[in-house]
């Protein structure tokens, strides 16, 4: 089974924690760790936004990629949220048996 880290970007602190608290209640996620905030320059609409951003990182399985989607968009106020999933080339043996024992 193949690991992954997502990434979304965040409003707020409390929106990325209530995202963590959904995905590891419902066992979509190992893990979670919400980054120091960063300011996030990027085009929208025709123009140059900033925003002061708090990334989200979940640690969880490749093949829950979609339900973590699905589960980030409903929580998230964006209308075009970053979720970003990288695959884990390598991981520890006992950390990827407890990731895998964790998610569902």
């Amino acid at each position: 089974m193949e690991l992954m880290d997502i990434t979304v970007n965040c409003p707020s602190a409390e929106v990325a924690d209530r995202i963590a608290d959904a995905l590891i209640e419902a066992r979509l996620a190992a893990c979670t760790n919400r980054l120091a905030d960063v300011e996030s320059r990027y085009f929208w609409q025709g123009r140059v936004e900033s925003a002061r951003e708090v990334p989200l990182l979940v640690h969880t399985r490749a093949d829950l990629f979609d339900a973590v989607e699905r589960l980030m968009r409903s929580h998230h106020p964006d209308e075009t949220p970053s979720i970003l999933g990288v695959a884990v080339a390598r991981a520890n043996d006992d950390y990827a048996q407890w990731l895998m024992e964790e998610t569902q």
